[in-house]
């Protein structure tokens, strides 16, 4: 498919992100580990509207993400045409991935509209990297939050790299796993109940980490229930 042209040269798009540019900004995102010298300090809220004006173009996209500016990589995600990136394509944008909110955005906004995203997920789930990893959990749980269907076959799919990857102690992992595990539980009743099956197996594990893991996610899943117009279960004390 045929990236479409933007409305925004480089250099426009460029120009906008450091128009909008908060010093104050720029400092709480470095303690999200982003280098400052890789920060302008944009608020998300003005990155999605640059991007309104902009409109999709992956070839717009692909200039914005070798500045590797971490504003300009947010926006990229939201330019790029997803039905033009390839498996390989998704693989060489996760590996520059070094923060949370990234990762993230990545999968929310991106990923999640590529034709054939589960891939993603089997492709990482068991990956090593550190936001590799974190990318298959935050796929799967923006999934489990936006698809209007998901088969019986998919959904236990994914709980099953729930379950793989419950032991895995690093803080962006687990959130991530914790997360998934959770979305999938909202999602009806039997969703929900083939989640507390899982976590009631994370408990008798013997494992800390993976019992911690349930119990936490437990405790939430176990409160959702249904509510007259609601498609998602909703969470009641």
């Amino acid at each position: 498919m045929a990236s479409a042209r933007s409305t925004l040269t480089l250099e426009e798009a460029l120009a906008e992100l450091t128009h909008h540019a908060d010093p104050a900004r720029k400092q709480r995102v470095a303690r999200l580990g982003i280098p400052e010298e890789n920060s302008l300090g944009v608020a998300l809220p003005d990155v999605r509207r640059i991007a309104k004006r902009a409109g999709r173009s992956t070839a717009l996209a692909n200039e914005l993400w070798a500045t590797g500016l971490h504003e300009a990589r947010l926006l990229a995600a939201l330019v790029y045409v997803p039905s033009d990136l390839t498996v390989a394509d998704a693989d060489k944008l996760v590996t520059d991935i070094v923060s949370w909110d990234l990762c993230d955005h990545l999968c929310n906004n991106l990923f999640l509209q590529m034709p054939g995203y589960p891939t993603l997920i089997d492709a990482w789930a068991a990956a090593e990297p550190l936001y590799t990893r974190r990318a298959a959990f935050a796929l799967i749980a923006s999934a489990a939050t936006h698809e209007k269907t998901l088969s019986d076959a998919q959904r236990d799919h994914y709980l099953a790299h729930i379950e793989a990857a419950a032991g895995d102690t690093r803080p962006h992992v687990k959130k991530a796993v914790d997360w998934a595990l959770r979305e999938i539980g909202q999602r009806d009743l039997v969703a929900r109940d083939q989640a507390l099956t899982l976590c009631d197996a994370l408990l008798e594990s013997g494992d800390k980490a993976r019992a911690s893991l349930g119990r936490a996610a437990r405790r939430e899943i176990e409160r959702f229930q249904e509510q007259p117009g609601r498609r998602r279960l909703v969470a009641v004390r």
